[in-house]
């Protein structure tokens, strides 16, 4: 059983310090120009006062910044994260000080100890969001039950290739004695390929919240003996041989300022290499090695390699037997983002056999 990881989450920013305030009334600019210069701004009478300010930073970042290309983008989100974390809040006794603030759980499990300090509005969006997830469940279109998400780990918001690889599953003629998975997330490959009668699932996560949202969500049902988690990188513990290895990876490589907002999504240039070396050794002869990824490097220009293929290229560990593809649904029209490039996006499956 895993137990004392250490989960990640907001630092608590000591009193101890003066902060210009922000209330209703108080001239924008005058508090954008303190942003810029690096200073904090509490926010101490309403909530909405937190997101009034940060409607107005977005107007601002706008009108100085373009925001049409993908990696414009990425600028604009790099110097929004930035300054928007200069917003702060008061914590007493594990609640928010300001009028109209919503109730947030995480607070008493997170900071039990720690009666008085600050977080950025920012670090208390993403708290909120993450507790009403984890509260009332999200609804996976290939589960039959929803899942709760534990603050601060993966959960899918589209589905494309989740869809993927539920077909597939249908349709795999393999054994089904055991199976590994590379970075569980959330756990919805894990608990597809549980619905699809696998007996059991290794599974590993260097996110240390993924595992013990997983472990909480999990207890002592049968899904626990049929799911065995090790928080490690790649392959952990796990040294077993087995039939089938899932991994469903970052899709876009890694930039020189990346921010811990984005991990998720960018992978760094020995990500590929150690998994495609670790899983040659854990697969059965007759096993599959199934990938899912994505061309969204490609058509964001970001990158014109893809490293699926250039380890195919090799030939000298694995043989492609099939790649499924399917189109990704237009943006949602209330996204912010200019999502133009999504028209060309297409999601892949990846099935691989040993060489």
């Amino acid at each position: 059983m895993i137990t004392n990881i250490e989960i990640n989450k907001p630092e608590p920013i000591a009193i101890g310090k003066k902060f210009k305030t922000f209330a209703h009334g108080t001239d924008v600019r005058s508090m954008i120009e303190t942003l810029k210069q690096g200073e904090s701004i509490l926010i101490n009478e309403l909530y909405s006062d937190g997101i009034a300010l940060l409607k107005d930073l977005h107007k601002y970042l706008k009108q100085k910044m373009p925001n049409k290309s993908f990696k414009e983008q990425h600028e604009y989100r790099s110097e929004y994260y930035k300054l928007s974390n200069l917003i702060i809040l008061e914590v007493v006794n594990q609640k928010l000080c300001v009028k109209k603030s919503p109730s947030i759980g995480w607070l008493e499990k997170f900071y039990p100890e720690n009666k008085h300090f600050f977080l950025t509005f920012p670090q208390v969006q993403g708290l909120n969001s993450a507790w009403q997830w984890y509260q009332n469940g999200v609804s996976i279109p290939v589960l039959r039950n929803k899942i709760h998400p534990y603050y601060g780990t993966y959960f899918p918001t589209r589905f494309e290739h989740l869809v993927l690889f539920d077909n597939w599953l249908k349709h795999y003629k393999g054994l089904k004695k055991s199976a590994i998975e590379v970075g569980i997330g959330s756990g919805v490959m894990s608990l597809q390929m549980i619905q699809h009668n696998f007996q059991k699932v290794y599974a590993t996560d260097i996110n240390p919240n993924a595992i013990v949202g997983l472990i909480e969500f999990m207890g002592t049902t049968k899904l626990s003996r049929k799911i065995e988690l090790d928080f490690g990188h790649l392959f952990g513990k796990w040294e077993n041989q087995t039939e089938l290895i899932v991994f469903n990876p970052p899709w876009l490589p890694e930039t020189h300022n990346l921010s811990s907002i984005d991990e998720a999504i960018y992978y760094n240039k020995a990500l590929f290499p150690g998994f495609f070396a670790e899983a040659k050794k854990r697969l059965l002869p007759e096993g599959k090695l199934v990938l899912i990824f994505s061309n969204l490097a490609q058509i964001t220009k970001v990158t014109k390699e893809h490293p699926i293929e250039k380890e195919l290229a090799k030939g000298n560990r694995f043989q492609l037997e099939r790649c499924f593809k399917k189109s990704v649904s237009p943006a949602s029209t209330k996204t912010k983002r200019d999502q133009h490039w999504r028209s060309n996006e297409e999601v892949e499956l990846w099935v691989l056999a040993s060489i």
